[in-house]
């Protein structure tokens, strides 16, 4: 899926999400996506950078590691909503 939820408040992406992890919860899932809370609860997570692999892991494990480009992108997002994906990805403040 190419950003499923680009155009949506977050209520409609929850349910969105919601529905498409439900009905394809036996399937591999590659999302494409900008926002993080649509991704934060995957098995694993790939940042690409010009092209190339820079992480993949769990969420949790990349947001537990300070030095992480994905915890630098998840903390850019503000103090509440980063908070708010700490609780999402189940990393312990």
């Amino acid at each position: 899926m190419d950003e499923a939820t680009a155009s949506v408040d977050y209520a409609t992406d929850e349910l969105i999400s919601k529905t498409i992890r439900q009905e394809f919860a036996q399937s591999t899932i590659l999302t494409i996506a900008h926002r993080l809370r649509t991704v934060i609860d995957y098995d694993r997570v790939m940042l690409l950078d010009q092209g190339r692999i820079i992480e993949f892991d769990k969420p949790s494990t990349l947001l537990s590691d300070s030095s992480s480009h994905f915890y630098a992108l998840c903390k850019a997002t503000g103090k509440e909503e980063f908070a708010h994906l700490q609780t999402m990805a189940g990393v312990s403040m």
